[in-house]
C-alpha cells in the first residue's frame, strides 16, 4: 500500500466520489482519500491505470507520487505562498466585483434605453470571467456521464436566471460561489497547520560520527549501531541511546509537555526531541522510518481516512441529494403553472432557480471532514494521537474506563518497603538469593531487589534460570535451588508458608524447598490519579481497575482512588477474560481500556476503545492501540474524552445550523419571498460560518 498527493481537489464531495469510484475498480484492493491532507492511500498494482481513472472522475486532479513532496507541501505552509496560490481567483474575484457594480450603477440607465445590448456586455464578461470554471467543470462531469455535482448545480441556476434576464443575480451566483470556495479552501489549508505543527518535528538531517569525522547526511541514511553527534539546539534525528553526554531535552512537540526532562548515559532519546544545553553522542537504535516519529507522523496524516459515521453518511447523502434537489426544483418550476390559474412560468422558475443555489450542499460536505480533521490535529497537539475520526465518536459513546494498575494508575517505581525472613533465614540472606535470582530479568520488581541488594552478582555462580509465566522464578545459585515468586507459585511447588498480608507486591522466597521469607515491594499513585478517576466519575464514567497484584494490595490503590470495582492477582490472560465478560454485559455505551501498550496489548486490542499511555516509542502501543497519549498523565483520558466531546458537539452544530437554514431559505424560495441575492448570502455564508465554526475545535 502507498501513499501520495492528490492535488487540485477543491472540495470533500469530489474527494468521496474519486475514493468510490476507484473502490469499483476490481484490481483496487484497499482506497482510502483524505481531503483534509491532500492525500490518497491505496494498493493497486497498476497506478498508471488509477491516474487514469482520476482525470475520467476528476479531470483537474493530479496523482503525485513523492511522500517528501506530501510533507514539504504542508511543511512549508504559509501566508505568502497562500496568497500567490490564489492570486487568479483574487484578480478574478475583483474583476467580476467590479464589473458588477457597474452593470448595477447603470443598469436602469441601461434597461430605459433601446441599447439594451449594454447590458450583456457588462454582464456576460463578468459571468463568464467568474463562473468560467464552473461551466467547464459542469460539462466536463456531463461528459463523464456524471451529471449531477455542485458545478451542474451552480450552472443550471446561472443559466436559467441569464434566460429570464436575471443577468445581475447569474454574475453574483456565480462570484459568490467562487468567493465561497476560496473561502474553503483557505479554510482546509488553514486546518492543515495542525499537521504542520506535528511535520516541523520531522529532522531533517543528522550529523554522524565515522572515523572521528563528523558528516552531515539524511536520516534516511543512517542505520542502528552507527553513532551520531547532537548539538545544542539541533532536532534530535533518531530513536537511539546515549553514550556519552548529559543535557536536558524539549519534548513539547511530541508529547504536549513544555517541562524539559533530563536525559543521561544509556538513557534513551527519541527522534523529534529537541537537545536544549548539552551536546550528546546517540547510537541509533531504529531505521528512521521505524523510528517513533516516523510512525507518529504517518499516523496523524492517516487518521482523517478512517472516517466516522457522520462523515460516511453526510458523504451518502451528498451523492443523492443533488439529483432530489435538481428534480425537485423542475417540479417547483412546472407544476404550479400548468396546473393554477394566473402562475406565470418566470415566476416560478426563478423561485425554482432560487431553490437550486440555497440547497447547494457545500456546507455540510467541507465543514465536517475538517471538523473531525481539527479535533485529530487539536488532540495531536495535545500529546493526544486518535488513529481516526471512527475512534473520535467511540470516545463521545464511552461508559466505562478500565485502567490497568501498574504503569497507568501507579507510577511503576518499586521500592524493597519490608523484608520479613522465616525459618531461621537471615533478611541479608533472603535479598541475596532474590537478586541473584531476578539477576536476568528486566521486569521492575526485579530492578527493584536489585537496587536494593546493591552488591555485585557474580553470574558465574548462576548455573540455571527458568521464568514461570504469571509466578515467577526457579533458580539453580551454587548447589542451591531457589524459588522467587508468588504465593500460587509456592503452592504449586507445595512449599509450606505463612499467610502473610502487605499493601504492596509480596515476593516469596524458598531456598531447597523450604520456606525462607517475603520481600514486600510497593509502588506509588501518579500524581494525577486520583484527579483523573474524579474527572471520569463527574462524567458519570465507571471505572474499574485490573491489577497483577494481591487483593490486599489491589484493595489499597483502588480505595485511595475511589475506584468501587477492581480485579487483582490476574494474569494477562486473566484481564482478557474479565474485560469480555464487562463487555457481555455493558448494554449502554462503549468500554475503553487503559493500559501500557506492551503487556496489555491483548487486552488494548480487544476494547472498543484500546488506549496505550505513556506509549512513545513502544511499537507495540502504536500499532494495537486505537488512542496513543505520549505522556503518563491519566488525565490525559480525560482530555481526550472531551476532545472528542466537543468535535462532535461542533460537527453536530454545523449540520443543524447548515440543514436548519438551508430549509428554512427553501421555504421562503418557494413561496417567492427569498431573492437569489438572498439564496447567494445565505448559501456562501452558511458555507463560511460552518467552516470557520468547525475549525474551533483545533484550539
Amino acid at each position: 500500500m502507498k501513499k501520495y498527493q492528490l492535488k487540485n481537489i477543491d472540495c470533500a464531495s469530489c474527494a468521496a466520489k474519486i475514493e468510490n469510484e476507484l473502490s469499483k475498480m476490481p484490481e483496487v484492493k484497499f482506497v482510502a482519500v483524505n481531503f483534509a491532507s491532500s492525500t490518497i492511500q491505496i494498493d493497486a498494482p497498476d497506478i498508471e491505470e488509477v491516474k487514469q481513472k482520476i482525470k475520467e472522475i476528476e479531470p483537474e486532479a493530479e496523482l503525485i507520487e513523492t511522500q517528501d513532496k506530501i510533507l514539504s507541501n504542508i511543511s512549508d505552509y504559509n501566508f505568502k505562498k497562500e496568497l500567490a496560490e490564489n492570486k487568479p481567483e483574487l484578480i478574478k474575484i475583483f474583476v467580476t466585483l467590479m464589473l458588477l457594480a457597474l452593470g448595477l450603477i447603470f443598469e436602469k440607465e441601461i434597461h430605459s434605453t433601446p441599447y439594451q445590448i449594454a447590458e450583456y456586455l457588462i454582464f456576460i464578461p463578468a459571468y463568464l470571467i467568474s463562473g468560467w470554471g464552473v461551466l467547464k467543470g459542469a460539462v466536463k462531469s456531463i461528459s463523464k456521464g456524471k451529471i449531477f455535482n455542485e458545478h451542474f448545480l451552480m450552472s443550471i441556476a446561472t443559466l436559467g436566471a441569464i434566460a429570464i434576464d436575471e443577468m445581475p443575480e447569474a454574475v453574483a451566483v456565480m462570484l459568490f460561489y467562487v468567493i465561497g470556495e476560496l473561502f474553503q479552501n483557505i479554510a482546509v489549508n488553514r486546518s492543515r497547520k495542525s499537521v504542520k505543527a506535528l511535520l516541523e518535528i520531522r529532522p531533517d538531517y543528522a550529523n554522524i560520527k565515522i572515523n572521528g569525522d563528523v558528516k552531515r547526511v539524511s536520516p534516511t541514511e543512517v542505520h542502528p549501531g552507527q553513532i551520531i553527534v547532537v548539538k545544542p539546539g539541533e532536532k534530535i534525528p533518531l530513536d537511539g541511546i546515549v553514550r556519552e553526554g548529559n543535557s536536558f531535552v524539549d519534548t513539547s512537540a511530541l508529547t504536549g509537555e513544555s517541562v524539559p526532562r533530563s536525559v543521561k548515559e544509556n538513557e534513551t532519546v527519541l527522534a523529534g526531541m529537541i537537545n536544549k544545553s548539552g551536546l550528546l553522542t546517540v547510537e541509533v537504535t531504529k531505521e528512521f522510518g521505524e523510528s517513533s516519529i516516523s510512525k507518529i507522523l504517518e499516523l496523524v496524516e492517516n487518521a482523517s481516512s478512517k472516517k466516522a459515521e457522520t462523515e460516511k453518511f453526510i458523504t451518502t447523502l451528498a451523492r443523492y441529494y443533488t439529483p432530489v434537489v435538481v428534480f425537485g426544483a423542475l417540479l417547483l418550476a412546472v407544476i404550479p403553472p400548468l396546473f393554477f390559474a394566473g402562475q406565470t412560468f418566470t415566476d416560478w422558475v426563478y423561485r425554482a432557480l432560487v431553490v437550486l443555489v440555497i440547497s447547494c450542499p457545500c456546507a455540510l460536505v467541507i465543514s465536517i471532514p475538517l471538523g473531525y480533521f481539527g479535533g485529530i490535529g487539536g488532540a495531536s497537539r495535545k500529546g493526544i494521537l486518535v488513529k481516526g475520526s471512527n475512534y473520535l465518536d467511540a470516545l463521545t459513546k464511552i461508559k466505562t474506563v478500565v485502567f490497568d494498575k501498574t504503569g497507568t494508575l501507579t507510577k511503576g517505581e518499586f521500592k524493597v518497603t519490608e523484608i520479613k525472613s522465616a525459618n531461621g533465614f537471615k533478611e541479608e540472606d533472603i535479598l541475596k538469593y532474590a537478586a541473584y535470582a531476578e539477576a536476568n530479568s528486566s521486569h521492575p520488581i526485579a530492578k527493584s531487589i536489585l537496587e536494593a541488594y546493591n552488591n555485585r552478582i557474580q553470574h558465574n555462580e548462576i548455573l540455571e534460570v527458568k521464568e514461570i509465566s504469571g509466578h515467577g522464578i526457579k533458580a539453580k545459585v551454587n548447589s542451591d535451588e531457589i524459588i522467587v515468586g508468588n504465593d500460587k507459585l509456592l503452592h504449586k511447588e507445595n512449599i509450606e508458608h505463612n499467610k502473610c498480608e502487605a499493601e504492596g507486591t509480596v515476593v516469596h522466597i524458598a531456598i531447597n524447598k523450604k520456606y525462607a521469607g517475603y520481600i514486600v515491594i510497593s509502588d506509588s499513585l501518579k500524581d494525577e490519579a486520583a484527579e483523573a478517576i474524579n474527572e471520569l466519575n463527574k462524567l458519570k464514567i465507571k471505572t474499574v481497575m485490573f491489577s497483577g497484584d494481591n487483593k490486599r494490595s489491589s484493595e489499597a490503590f483502588a480505595k485511595k482512588l475511589g475506584i468501587k470495582e477492581y480485579y487483582s492477582e490476574l494474569l494477562p490472560e486473566n484481564k482478557v477474560e474479565h474485560l469480555e465478560r464487562l463487555l457481555s454485559t455493558a448494554h449502554d455505551g462503549k468500554i475503553a481500556f487503559v493500559g501500557d501498550g506492551i503487556n496489555d496489548a491483548p487486552v488494548i486490542a480487544r476494547a472498543d476503545v484500546g488506549i496505550a499511555m505513556g506509549a512513545l516509542g513502544s511499537d507495540a502501543a502504536v500499532e494495537t492501540a486505537d488512542v496513543v497519549l505520549m505522556t503518563d498523565s491519566p488525565m490525559q483520558v480525560v482530555h481526550s474524552i472531551e476532545v472528542a466531546k466537543r468535535t462532535r458537539k461542533i460537527v453536530w452544530q454545523n449540520i443543524s445550523f447548515a440543514l436548519g437554514v438551508k430549509l428554512f431559505f427553501i421555504f421562503l424560495g418557494t413561496f417567492g419571498i427569498a431573492t437569489m441575492w438572498e439564496a447567494v448570502f445565505g448559501d456562501m455564508g452558511v458555507a463560511i460560518i460552518a467552516i470557520l465554526n468547525a475549525m474551533r475545535v483545533m484550539k
